[in-house]
């Protein structure tokens, strides 16, 4: 099996795929006002995505990841997700979504056999969720993710805590793994764009409040996905709490994918600003044999890490790993 390894000996097998910029939902962290959309022709179509994934399997990537913006509002995203899955080579298909559009969708996405969806969920109080999200939309994704849980769709919910907006939830959220078969996953926030007018928590700070809780919990060893999440597991839950920490845990040592964005450019690194135009020459009618150089060189172009560290210093960890979230 062919297999491409960076200039770092990383080997690259996982491609995340953003299908639209467009959300119907407008999170205070990431895009709280509406701001002009690409324009239609300016964003890859279905079958031009299609190609460059056929040339990303040729060079040993196996695994995709779509996402968005939100990607269920993109028309015909489930026939490409169907075509995707379809294509020789491919050993996975997932779906990361906010879960407005998604209870309604379960079948067809169990049908094309999507091998695992993550639901973006950062409070489980409908207020709350309105004041992050600005919609009233909790019980949609509510609906949705009790749908893909009894669906036996490998299930996980991915949350952001935000220092004094629904750290409160933290509990709560921990808790929706011992209820329901699903991963919860806490995401540490970049200090990128919107994110950066916030404060978030790290593993160690959401760890010590789960040990005083769970003094018998576990970390897991075994894989329980393609991404960088660590995981712990605590008795009598049906699901694991797992982090993802992009700047205190850094993890880039071992990333193993590139991104593609909806308007056709190659990213090594989510947090690297080199991007690698695919469009111009998918459009201007490059062979596959071009579209593949120009991925290999992503591949190659892809930095030892990103540039983000720690903004906090040892005192202000200590504080925040001593207080109790939500209190």
């Amino acid at each position: 099996m062919i297999s491409v390894k960076d200039n770092y000996g990383r080997t690259i097998d996982y491609m995340r795929i953003s299908v639209t910029d467009r959300c119907n939902l407008r999170c205070r962290y990431c895009m709280p006002e509406d701001i002009p959309s690409i324009s239609h022709d300016k964003i890859l179509r279905f079958e031009e995505i299609l190609k460059i994934c056929r040339c990303a399997v040729s060079l040993g990537v196996r695994k995709f990841k779509v996402t968005g913006g939100e990607p269920l509002v993109r028309k015909e995203c489930l026939s490409f997700l169907r075509e995707l899955k379809a294509l020789p080579g491919v050993e996975q298909v997932t779906l990361t979504t906010n879960g407005v559009l998604l209870a309604s969708r379960i079948p067809e996405l169990k049908a094309i056999g999507i091998d695992g969806i993550n639901i973006s969920l950062d409070t489980l109080d409908p207020d709350t969720f309105r004041q992050i999200t600005g919609f009233d939309d909790f019980g949609k994704v509510w609906e949705g993710l009790m749908a893909a849980q009894e669906s036996g769709i490998r299930t996980k919910v991915n949350s952001v805590l935000l220092q004094g907006i629904n750290d409160k939830d933290f509990e709560k959220l921990t808790e929706l793994a011992k209820d329901y078969p699903v991963d919860v996953r806490f995401i540490e926030i970049m200090p990128i764009g919107y994110g950066q007018n916030y404060r978030g928590y790290d593993r160690n700070a959401l760890l010590s409040l789960l040990v005083a809780r769970y003094p018998d919990y576990h970390t897991v060893t075994i894989p329980r996905g393609n991404g960088p999440a660590s995981y712990i597991a605590i008795p009598g839950f049906r699901g694991c709490i797992g982090f993802i920490d992009a700047i205190h845990g850094k993890f880039c040592d071992s990333c193993n994918r590139i991104r593609l964005t909806s308007d056709g450019f190659l990213k090594p690194c989510l947090y690297y600003g080199e991007s690698i135009d695919l469009k111009t020459p998918l459009r201007s009618g490059a062979s596959d044999e071009q579209l593949c150089g120009l991925i290999r060189e992503g591949i190659l172009e892809k930095p030892a890490c990103h540039q983000f560290w720690s903004p906090d210093t040892e005192a202000d960890r200590e504080q925040r790993q001593m207080s109790q979230i939500g209190g």
